[in-house]
């Protein structure tokens, strides 16, 4: 667990450093089947600070705790970037598109153990 703490201050640092907002860290290990033990989502306000924002956090992790992801899809046109790190699922959105898909409601019954308001940072 320590070490993942770890990780999830290198994604949070990453998030950070490029002024993303909205962080929402989502625990999902209590939801039963799912694909990782933490849900990492954010956003930036246009799809440069996206592409920005998974850049920082793959920079951080590499940094910090010597991880690359395993897949990071949506780097073509940064509305929606999804990095994987196995255990952490990090999501970063424009705002429309994190309205639009909603990932933050979908995944409730996970428990937020950090959450920052989305006009915290604007």
């Amino acid at each position: 667990m320590k070490e993942l703490n770890n990780e999830l201050k290198a994604i949070a640092e990453g998030i950070d450093d490029k002024k993303g907002h909205g962080t929402k860290v989502i625990d999902l290990r209590r939801c039963g089947d799912t694909i990782c033990r933490y849900l990492v989502i954010c956003e930036g306000n246009t799809p440069t600070q996206v592409h920005a924002i998974a850049e920082g956090i793959g920079n951080k992790m590499r940094e910090l705790c010597d991880e690359r992801p395993l897949a990071v899809e949506g780097m073509r046109h940064c509305l929606w970037v999804a990095m994987d790190y196995a255990d952490i699922m990090v999501h970063i959105f424009v705002p429309d598109s994190r309205q639009f898909y909603d990932l933050d409601h979908l995944w409730e019954d996970g428990e937020i153990v950090m959450e920052e308001k989305q006009d915290d940072r604007r």
